[in-house]
């Protein structure tokens, strides 16, 4: 079985895990009602998608 011959150091660990930080959500502005939602894709709030109304907003 493979076992390390010498510890590894935080400071190697570290750089190792350098990429694993997690990223926030990208949002974007809604054009019809300005509330948050996710790039390309129907505003979940109003339904509206590039300057129309895609879904049937929700009541």
């Amino acid at each position: 079985m493979a076992v390390p011959k010498k510890k590894i150091s935080s400071s190697r660990a570290g750089n190792r895990r350098s990429h694993n930080a997690l990223t926030p959500p990208a949002l974007s502005l809604c054009s019809n009602c300005q509330e948050l939602r996710p790039p390309h894709q129907v505003c979940p709030h109003c339904g509206w998608y590039k300057g129309r109304e895609i879904v049937a907003a929700k009541e």
